[in-house]
This record gives structure tokens, C-alpha cells and sequence, in this order.
């Protein structure tokens, strides 16, 4: 019989559960809205469990299921299968939701934070495939990364690892991740937000931001709406872009100085809009980095697309429950 896997993709809005093949083909996806309103101990079981249950059920007599894989953004305890009080997840404070679903469906869990289910994804089914030292960077609402070093996922002693957009990259600039001048205040869909904040305050002489011929308030600016004005030639949005392209250059050049990567794939912000971004990431990445370690890395975008999040819970699922089959150690 085939093998079959539990995938469970938790975020603040919604949650998914999939039901997959080892090679992440999706039988059946369900999907709800995260309810704020419950105790998550009881979200967990009353609504999360029966939908595993479910898909187990229905699927039995085709296949065995082997584990169930949580992607969840973090602060998480990979190790110990808790969840520890993740911003987008208000109330969800030490909730021990490995332990909880093992003896719920009965079958191993195991639970990774999205940045590194992402990296496991792309590294196994994407862009990453048979690179052994990998960087992948999510690119998105917030910067964070996923590191797969000597083949194996690294989280650090903690399940910290990856931060990356916590360094700080300027001494002023836009501020991401609690941090003025981060690598996630330059690139990160809020990041961008808050660049355009502090570059209008300079060019504009004001709060309000002129964007192809229209003022906005802050809080109407968008990376998408930034980078459609600048294909359409708006001279303040290319600015902008640039600057998250350079910043975009430096970050990288420090962890390929550090960890020496073979492969970065960057995710959402670079795949919708590499063409504006490349060539001044390029540039900025050869002056800063190491000439022997930048040869020998390639940046590309990443490839699963909007599938990536059903991919990445699937993902660390097969990865360790398949590495059990081996006789092998778990992958971190």
C-alpha cells in the first residue's frame, strides 16, 4: 500500500489539512479560519483533530499513514512539539500540540516553524533539489530563513536559528523585527511600507507619499502597489526598490560569508518581482561578499509558488517519518 502523510499548515487567519503522497501530491486540502475566539487547546482538538481523523478515514483503504507535519510560525520548541506564544497566534502559549495530536490520531508529529518547513520544501521539491548547503528566505510579511547546512535542517540550540532578519544592517533605517535598520526593515513587505515612510518624509517633505500621480497614507502603501508603480516608470518607487535591492545585497553577502551556501532561494517579494530587483542585489552582493564564497553561490527564486505552504506541512512530515523507514537519525 502507499504511504500517506498529514500535512498542517497553522497560521493567524486560517489553518489547512492536507492529506499527501510522498511526493507531496495532495489527495484532499481542508481549510478554516483560525477561531480567536476559542481556547486553541479546544481549537486544536475540536476542529484540527477531526479533520485529521477524517482524512485518515477516508483514506485508509488506499494507504498507510505514516506521520502528520505542523507548519506554524514561531517562537516554537521544534523539539519538544510546543508552540510558544507566536504573534500572529494571540493566547497559543505553551501549547504542547505534538503530544496532543499523537495521542489523539495516534501517529507521530512532528512540528517545524515555517521559515524552516519552507526551507525543507524547496530544498526536497523545489528550487533547493540537490543542493546540500541551502539558504532559503521567506521574503514576505516579515524576513526570516531557513537553513539546511550539510544536508541537514539546522534550527540551533533553541529553534532559533535562521533569524536573519534581526541583524541590523544600517544604524537608521526603516524598522523590522522590533529593530530600526534590520534586514527585515529594508526587505519584508512591511519593511517596504516603512521605507516608504521615511523616504517620502525626506523627497515629500510630509506624511503623505505620492505614488504615480496620487498621495497615499502610510498605512495605504503596499509592496505590491510599490513595485507595480515602479514598472510604470513612478520615479519615487524605483528609488525605493533600489534601496530594498541594495540592503537586499548586503544581507545576503554576510550569510554567505558565514555559512558558505551553495544556493539561497528567496521567496514572495523576490519571485513577483526579481526583475526589478536582481541586478542591483547582484551588484551590491559581489562588492560586499567574499569573491571565493560568492562564485559559489547562486540566488534564485523560489519555485513551489503558491503551493509552498501545503508543500512545507507535507514536508516535514515525509522527511521524518520517511528518514524512520531508513533507520536513520531525524532531520533535526
Amino acid at each position: 500500500m502507499e504511504k500517506y502523510y498529514i500535512g498542517m499548515d497553522i497560521g493567524g487567519t486560517k489553518c489547512a489539512v492536507l492529506a499527501g503522497t510522498k511526493d507531496v501530491q495532495v489527495l484532499e486540502r481542508i481549510e478554516i479560519p483560525t477561531d480567536h475566539t476559542m481556547l486553541p487547546e479546544d481549537y486544536i482538538m475540536e476542529r484540527l483533530v477531526p479533520l485529521c481523523c477524517s482524512l485518515i478515514e477516508k483514506y485508509k483503504e488506499r494507504g498507510t499513514f505514516q506521520a502528520v507535519g505542523i507548519s506554524c510560525g514561531g517562537p516554537l520548541d521544534d523539539r519538544r512539539g510546543i508552540i510558544m506564544s507566536p504573534p500572529n497566534l494571540p493566547g497559543w502559549d505553551e501549547i504542547h500540540i505534538a503530544k496532543m495530536l499523537e495521542e489523539a490520531v495516534g501517529l507521530p508529529v512532528y512540528l517545524q516553524n515555517d521559515a524552516n518547513a519552507c526551507a525543507i520544501a524547496e530544498w526536497k521539491f523545489g528550487a533547493g533539489i540537490g543542493s546540500r548547503n541551502m539558504i532559503f528566505m521567506t521574503f514576505g510579511t516579515g524576513m526570516g530563513a531557513g537553513l539546511i547546512l550539510d544536508g541537514r535542517l539546522y534550527s540551533g540550540t533553541n529553534g532559533m536559528a535562521g533569524e536573519a532578519g534581526h541583524i541590523r544592517l544600517a544604524e537608521q533605517g526603516p524598522e523590522g523585527y522590533g529593530k530600526a535598520g534590520s534586514f527585515e526593515g529594508f526587505c519584508s513587505g512591511g519593511g517596504i511600507k516603512n521605507l516608504c515612510r521615511l523616504m517620502a518624509k525626506e523627497q515629500f517633505q510630509g506624511e503623505g507619499i505620492c505614488i504615480l500621480g496620487k498621495e497615499y497614507s502610510p498605512e495605504e502603501v503596499t509592496a505590491k502597489l510599490v513595485f507595480h508603480a515602479a514598472r510604470e516608470g513612478d520615479t519615487f518607487s524605483v528609488e525605493v526598490v533600489q534601496e530594498c535591492a541594495r540592503y537586499l545585497g548586503r544581507g545576503l553577502a554576510v550569510l554567505v560569508d558565514i555559512l558558505n551556501p551553495e544556493k539561497i532561494v528567496l521567496g514572495s517579494i523576490f519571485v513577483r518581482g526579481e526583475d526589478l530587483l536582481r541586478e542591483t542585489m547582484e551588484a551590491c552582493l559581489r562588492t560586499e561578499v567574499l569573491p571565493a564564497s560568492g562564485s559559489v553561490c547562486e540566488v534564485v527564486p523560489a519555485s513551489l509558488g503558491e503551493a509552498i505552504g501545503d508543500v512545507a506541512a507535507l514536508s516535514v512530515a515525509i522527511v521524518n517519518g520517511g528518514r524512520k523507514d531508513e533507520q536513520e537519525t531525524k532531520l533535526y
